[in-house]
């Protein structure tokens, strides 16, 4: 097959590159620029799509003897990614740049321009496996990757390759030296690539302008601490709340919701994060079309961690999915992923609106 490899910089498509020129396809090594400006992005252990992950790309493809081009998207990644995760924050939901990033960049934007182009297939360094078009978790399970890929169609997964789901990690760094790979040792990126100094808050803070408001006492009303931006928090979160005095008995508040309409952060005890029930929209069933009757399965509400056996009602007319959990969460964050899994496989995803537990609104719930 004709496949075109998206080549980040890393260690994990440079050896994806390796593995599908073994296989005997013609491939192509793409680097995607995201930023009109790379220098604001992340460098080093902390970096991706930077100009130095676009050298290493490059000199990956020449040890691999394959041809290497550079596309230019960064329009549509601020369009799609950085925008959106401004948005948002801005409306009280916790965002996945990563999951977006493959939705709408990988497997939106790239996958159509290749096939465009006459391309087969996009082969990625994801860690996940595709068995027989079904996706299913990697064996590595500390870099499994499934949960942000749970966003892709069946059709689009028709069109991907992940050579990488049945290797660890080690074992990836262990044959990208074998080979001559210069990105052996290149160590993992973290965190979120467009936001330079990984100050989340300053870098919507700006974007959005600061904003004081106060942090509120779930349970008496009153009035702990006052806040630049109700954006700069999410659902579950403890530090940085800054407040007058800990809650009786010295026991440490956590944010309960956003309140984005007023600008006020409600926080409370950790037991009143505990919820069973959550909502979600919009969702993409990967492995094909939706149930016709609700199932059970093991959900999955962040991207790491947070996993859960459920039941999962289907509202396919509102296009709405309720997942009962067969015990209690704590965090659960509108914005983020409901990913649904029969084991290992994936069987779709939807987007969290709401939490709750016995039918109260809890955490998850945002108040427009």
């Amino acid at each position: 097959m004709r496949v075109l490899a998206a080549m980040s910089g890393g260690v994990d498509s440079a050896v994806a590159a390796a593995r599908a020129v073994d296989a005997g396809h013609d491939v192509t090594g793409v680097h995607l620029a995201l930023s009109a400006q790379p220098a604001t992005l992340r460098h080093g252990a902390r970096g991706c799509c930077t100009l130095e992950d676009a050298n290493d790309a490059r000199r990956a493809a020449d040890v691999l003897g394959i041809p290497f081009y550079v596309w230019d998207l960064a329009e549509r990644f601020r369009a799609d990614v950085v925008d959106d995760f401004v948005d948002e924050y801005a409306a009280g939901r916790t965002p996945n740049p990563c999951l977006r990033c493959n939705e709408k960049i990988k497997f939106s934007a790239v996958l159509d321009r290749a096939l465009a182009l006459g391309f087969d297939a996009v082969v990625t360094g994801h860690h996940a496996r595709l068995d027989d078009g079904r996706l299913r978790r990697s064996v590595d399970a500390g870099k499994d990757q499934s949960y942000v890929l749970a966003v892709c169609t069946g059709e689009q997964l028709a069109h991907a390759m992940f050579p990488l789901g049945d290797t660890t990690k080690t074992d990836v760094r262990a044959e990208a030296a074998r080979r001559g790979l210069a990105v052996a040792d290149k160590p993992d990126s973290h965190d979120i690539c467009f936001i330079a100094d990984g100050d989340t808050r300053g870098f919507l803070a700006r974007r959005l302008g600061a904003r004081s408001g106060p942090i509120v006492d779930a349970e008496s009303g009153e009035v702990l601490g006052t806040h630049d931006g109700s954006f700069g928090f999410t659902v579950g979160q403890r530090r940085g709340l800054n407040l007058s005095r800990p809650a009786p008995g010295g026991d440490p508040r956590y944010v309960l919701s956003i309140r984005p309409a007023d600008n006020t952060v409600v926080v409370g005890a950790r037991e009143r994060l505990a919820v069973d029930t959550v909502e979600a929209l919009d969702p993409v069933w990967t492995s094909g079309a939706a149930p016709e009757a609700a199932f059970e399965c093991t959900v999955q509400l962040r991207a790491h961690g947070m996993t859960s056996n459920a039941r999962v009602e289907v509202d396919t007319a509102g296009g709405a999915v309720t997942a009962t959990l067969a015990g209690v969460q704590h965090g659960v964050a509108a914005g983020q992923a409901l990913v649904m899994y029969d084991g290992d496989t994936v069987l779709g995803s939807a987007t969290i609106t709401a939490a709750r537990t016995a039918g109260v609104a809890r955490t998850a719930d945002v108040t427009a």
